[in-house]
């Protein structure tokens, strides 16, 4: 795991980080935006304390480690979206916290994510964090869960944030509000194995 300076990590501010979206995208999660340290290996979700690839595994929408946090491989990008994954985020520049984005901000990142939705055409799109798709949607009494409007033509869930900062959620919490998100998509069974290739 590589180790930065806190210097080091700041020089990565508003830097992008591409969306990872394949042909067969039936998930497509949705960050917030990307921290320093996914700008700085250019992987999703990827500092240490993260608990996305974590909860992936333990929901069995993946079925092996992946290990972000020096930087996805090409064989682990390529085993994610072929499971029917994708990611991208509401905001694309990188920052230390989510909590130095304008309101503006994540209302131009809902309005761009509609696009990317339509052109993208997953089955089902899950927002990490109830708060932000609160704000970039103008929905202020959400709750976590399916919502009961599309985005474009996909089902829309809201779920908890992984980051290490949200402490009201466990691997196995999260786990379990991915793992709905994910038979509604159909990449894994209802009450069951995996669906995907």
């Amino acid at each position: 795991m590589p180790r930065f300076t806190r210097a080091e990590l700041d020089s990565y501010r508003d830097a992008l980080v591409p969306d990872l979206v394949g042909d067969d995208l039936r998930l497509l999660f949705v960050g917030i935006n990307p921290g320093l340290w996914t700008a700085a290996v250019q992987t999703h979700f990827a500092h240490p304390a993260n608990r996305f690839y974590p909860a992936l595994l333990a929901a069995g929408i993946i079925e092996r480690r992946i290990d972000p946090a020096a930087g996805m491989t090409d064989e682990d990008r390529a085993y994610f979206v072929s499971r029917g994954l994708g990611i991208t985020n509401l905001v694309a520049r990188a920052s230390a916290r989510a909590d130095e984005l304008s309101t503006s901000e994540l209302r131009e990142g809902g309005a761009r994510l509609v696009e990317h939705v339509a052109a993208w055409r997953p089955a089902v799109v899950a927002i990490a964090g109830i708060t932000a798709y609160r704000a970039a949607f103008g929905v202020r009494t959400a709750a976590p869960g399916r919502q009961p409007e599309p985005i474009a033509a996909a089902q829309l869930w809201v779920v908890p944030n992984p980051s290490g900062l949200n402490a009201h959620h466990t691997v196995a919490t999260l786990a379990a509000a991915y793992r709905e998100a994910a038979e509604a998509a159909g990449v894994v069974s209802a009450g069951g194995g995996s669906a995907a290739p």
